[in-house]
């Protein structure tokens, strides 16, 4: 191989400590350096060219190369990073010895699936996965009804416990708050259900907007999304991810989010006619149950006082009579 000089002689460079030393083994293997093997090489070849008359290159001398491996593996350095491999291996096995040892004190079960599994069927799988508290922020003019209505529905099926809070960016947070914190109040907290905490924050805000996560600040715009979040986390009746409505039900959450921006009455009144379309002439738009995206429409049309009795359709108003019997709002 060639040899390059040292570009920067002046200079006294330390080389870092932490790291393994190998020792150089390309010119100790009991034989000719490299260099000098390959100009014998290339010597050799030109003689046979002038000889032969044939054309020669001067090829790589893999069994100077394959001496140098076997000489790196018989190395005292190898068998010392092996011995000190076989330290760590045994330090390592030890220390999963004593995380079981921590792990049957504790009475924790780790990888017991099939127990996570059964459970999840019955009630969801919350007591086994813990939810975080859930905080929504929102405005007392933009009352998030949806938590009094799926409070009051899943009465017997699942606990939501709203606490209430004034943020200082409001002064006063009006009747029609004081209002919905009083019903939220009067429907008991069953310890013995699953149960999901929310802190409601009445804030100055532009949207209604939820963080589920305690360490990253990731919100969820929208009620209608809210809702959506809700029923995946809330009782199995209400999960409409596995049934063959999914896409139905998507679709009439999506229309109240487009109700609820509307700033004409006639876009409104559109919107309002879309929803008549989709509920086909049935009990509920999740077909004969009520699913959330009831929810999501019961609590739109509250949060829109410029549509009017006469804007609704008269399927529309017999099924408002029947989600007002579940929804008690």
């Amino acid at each position: 191989m060639y040899e390059l000089k040292t570009l920067l002689p002046q200079f006294d460079i330390k080389l870092p400590t932490c790291m393994y030393e190998l020792k150089n083994v390309s010119l100790s293997v009991g034989s000719a350096p490299c260099s000098e093997a390959r100009q014998i090489r290339c010597n050799g070849a030109a003689k046979s060219e002038r000889n032969n008359s044939k054309s020669a290159t001067c090829a790589l001398d893999l069994d100077i190369l394959g001496k140098q491996i076997q000489h790196l593996l018989k190395n005292a350095d190898a068998a010392a990073i092996l011995q000190r491999q076989e330290k760590v291996l045994k330090q390592l096995e030890e220390l999963k010895a004593q995380l079981s040892l921590m792990r049957k004190g504790l009475g924790v079960k780790v990888c017991d699936k099939s127990v996570q599994q059964t459970t999840a069927c019955n009630n969801g799988g919350l007591k086994e996965v813990p939810l975080h508290d859930v905080v929504v922020n929102g405005h007392p003019n933009f009352i998030p009804y949806a938590l009094l209505a799926l409070k009051n529905a899943w009465r017997d099926l699942y606990t939501i416990d709203v606490k209430t809070f004034t943020h200082s960016t409001m002064a006063d947070i009006g009747p029609a708050a004081r209002e919905f914190e009083a019903n939220l109040a009067k429907i008991a907290v069953n310890e013995s259900l699953p149960k999901i905490k929310v802190t409601l924050i009445w804030k100055n805000c532009e949207h209604t907007e939820m963080i589920s996560s305690p360490t990253m600040y990731v919100p969820i715009y929208g009620e209608v999304n809210i809702i959506r979040y809700l029923g995946r986390v809330g009782p199995a009746e209400y999960r409409y991810e596995n049934s063959p409505l999914c896409n139905e039900i998507d679709a009439v959450l999506d229309i109240c989010y487009q109700l609820l921006r509307c700033n004409t009455h006639k876009s409104q009144v559109a919107m309002v006619r879309l929803l008549d379309k989709r509920l086909n002439d049935q009990q509920y738009f999740g077909g004969n149950q009520m699913s959330v995206a009831d929810i999501g429409v019961y609590s739109s049309l509250i949060r829109m006082p410029t549509i009017k009795d006469k804007d609704l359709t008269p399927a529309l108003l017999a099924w408002r009579k029947r989600a007002k019997l579940i929804t008690q709002i």
